[in-house]
């Protein structure tokens, strides 16, 4: 039996009011250039549901690329029938003994979104599913719990029939809640709050701060491939590699031991919050999770914070460790994470940071040292890599995170 057609519902986007047509553009664009190697497809957007015209293409691999498309909560292959009672049962017995070998119960359930139609939603069900009955050998009616649920979705413009719901990745369509830069280290952390952050429709960008000799290649390397996975989800990612190894030096140099982890953190935030400038964002994401380390406690988050008004979106703030480390697991980045090769965080880990940092302590310190000159420097001579993603890197959805 060939598709031709899968339905895709919106969702939270269903609540946007007069915003919702720009949602819909803005998935629908999503949708397009995700499936851009399908020549045949089509896709026809309306205000409730948008449908992918298959026009002959197999719907399994196009429903695997769907799937880990943010904006879209659910999505269903169909059958797409004239608004002619023969018409869909024909259509209705059809798909039901295509799958009769697998199922023993059914139940026919009718969404009568056109009220014009001429019979009532009962009746509809009655008429498809006695004539299913007296048809085939074997099937019974079960309400409550059935095998299969074949739904007949009445519309104005034709009647849709469908046996499958399949989640999608839910959210927002990417780029539908403005621009941000993500500060992506090596660690488990930040890749799940650039996922989450993705998943909100933010279009992000990656800043990673890179200290030679005391990080390798080998550590650059792994965050790219971290910023590949994201890439997966959107098509595309730029990573900004900002030198820092003057930077730190210079801040182990000069401050107290204890408050070098605070004054680092200070320091990244600034040159992060002129990348934003430079790139056109509108906030910096963290993967920052409330007490987790000396620097997450939120003493040091307000000291830190008191370098910039830029919004930070801390998608992770109130999330446990295992949860974390279960999402990182599941869109694919754990691996990658736990590769032996540390970042300019870990390798300049004071023995005792201090947890409870004083916001004039940290300014007395700095108030010695011009940093100006690094900071501009630093933001000159960032690197920046576009990276491209394959489609069929990651088949996911963040319903497979419940």
């Amino acid at each position: 039996m060939k598709y031709d057609h899968i339905i895709i519902r919106y969702g939270e986007m269903s609540t946007k009011g007069r915003n919702r047509k720009l949602f819909i553009d803005r998935l629908k664009k999503s949708i397009k250039k995700s499936l851009a190697d399908f020549k045949a497809v089509s896709i026809d957007s309306k205000r409730d549901r948008m449908y992918v015209l298959l026009n002959g293409e197999d719907h399994e691999p196009i429903i695997d690329r769907l799937k880990r498309i943010f904006g879209i909560q659910s999505l269903s292959p169909a059958i797409k029938v004239e608004r002619d009672i023969e018409e869909i049962k024909h259509a209705s017995l059809h798909y039901v003994k295509h799958l009769s070998k697998n199922i023993q119960t059914f139940k026919v359930d009718t969404n009568r979104a056109d009220k014009s139609f001429p019979m009532k939603t009962d009746e509809i069900n009655h008429s498809i599913g006695g004539h299913i009955l007296k048809n085939t050998d074997g099937l019974k009616v079960d309400v409550r719990n059935p095998d299969l649920k074949l739904i007949v979705d009445v519309r104005k413009d034709a009647v849709y029939l469908t046996g499958e719901i399949i989640p999608g990745a839910g959210g927002l369509p990417y780029g539908s809640s403005g621009k941000a830069m993500l500060m992506l280290s090596g660690g488990i952390d930040s890749p799940v709050a650039g996922y989450l952050s993705l998943k909100r429709g933010l279009e992000i960008e990656c800043i990673h701060f890179y200290s030679p000799p005391f990080t390798s290649e080998r550590s650059k390397q792994k965050v790219l491939d971290l910023a590949n996975v994201l890439a997966g989800f959107t098509g595309k990612m730029t990573v900004h590699i900002v030198p820092f190894t003057e930077i730190q030096k210079l801040i182990h140099k000069q401050i107290p031991e204890s408050y070098t982890m605070t004054s680092t953190r200070r320091l990244m935030l600034q040159i992060a919050d002129r990348l934003r400038e430079k790139n056109e964002g509108l906030a910096i994401v963290t993967g920052e999770s409330l007490g987790q380390v000396a620097s997450q406690t939120l003493n040091s988050m307000y000291t830190i914070n008191e370098v910039t008004n830029t919004p930070v979106l801390r998608p992770l703030i109130t999330m446990d460790k295992t949860e974390i480390i279960e999402m990182a697991r599941t869109i694919g980045t754990l691996d990658i994470s736990n590769r032996p090769y540390e970042d300019c965080c870990t390798v300049f880990t004071p023995a005792n940071p201090k947890t409870k940092p004083k916001l004039e302590k940290v300014q007395y310190y700095e108030s010695f040292i011009d940093f100006s000159e690094l900071i501009k420097e630093a933001v000159e001579n960032t690197e920046t890599i576009h990276i491209s993603s394959k489609n069929d890197n990651h088949s996911l959805s963040f319903f497979d995170l419940l």
